[in-house]
Order: structure tokens, then sequence, then C-alpha cells
């Protein structure tokens, strides 16, 4: 199977830092639990008003439904301009470079 990244980002006035880990931390479990869900790095940039993150699922099939469940979900709670996209992973050049795959 071929690895896949997520990624998406958005329009966002906070909370950052350790107030949006601790409002976030229920969405995180959630997120954790997403059927071939591998990893998540959170992103976050006060100074420009985005958040997002980038995702590592185990195939291209999870990735696609991860995305389109976290867009409706962004939406749903009234966030538009959501940037998502999809990678594959080439898993030969990225662990030279010690990415976590």
């Amino acid at each position: 199977m071929m690895k896949t990244v997520v990624q998406v980002d958005f329009p966002y006035t906070g909370p950052f830092g350790q107030e949006m880990a601790t409002a976030m931390a229920g969405l995180a479990q959630s997120i954790a639990d997403e059927p071939g869900f591998i990893w998540k790095i959170w992103t976050e940039n006060p100074k420009t008003g985005e958040a997002g993150g980038l995702y590592l699922f185990k195939d291209p099939d999870s990735a696609q439904r991860y995305l389109e469940k976290h867009t409706a979900r962004l939406q749903s709670f009234g966030i538009s301009d959501i940037r998502g996209r999809i990678f594959a992973v080439n898993e030969a050049l990225t662990t030279i470079d010690r990415g976590p795959v």
C-alpha cells in the first residue's frame, strides 16, 4: 500500500498554543481513531491566522475518506476557504531525510 499525506490548512483565529491543545484534545483523540490513520502534525500560525495539519495515512482511500469527513466537519464549524490536498509519499527519499514513515 502507498502511504499518503493529507495537507490541510484554513483561516483560524484561535486559540493557539496550549489553549488550542486543551480545546482540541477531544478532536485529536477522534482523529487518532480514524481508519488508516498513522500520525498527524498539528500546525498553527497566529501571525497569519491559520491552522491545519499534516496527516499520514496507510493508503489513499483512507486519506480521501478522512479529507472529505474533515472538510465537512470544519464547514460545520463555520470555517471556509479550507485547503486540502493529498500526496503520495516517496518512502525511499523520505527515509533518507529521516521522515517518520
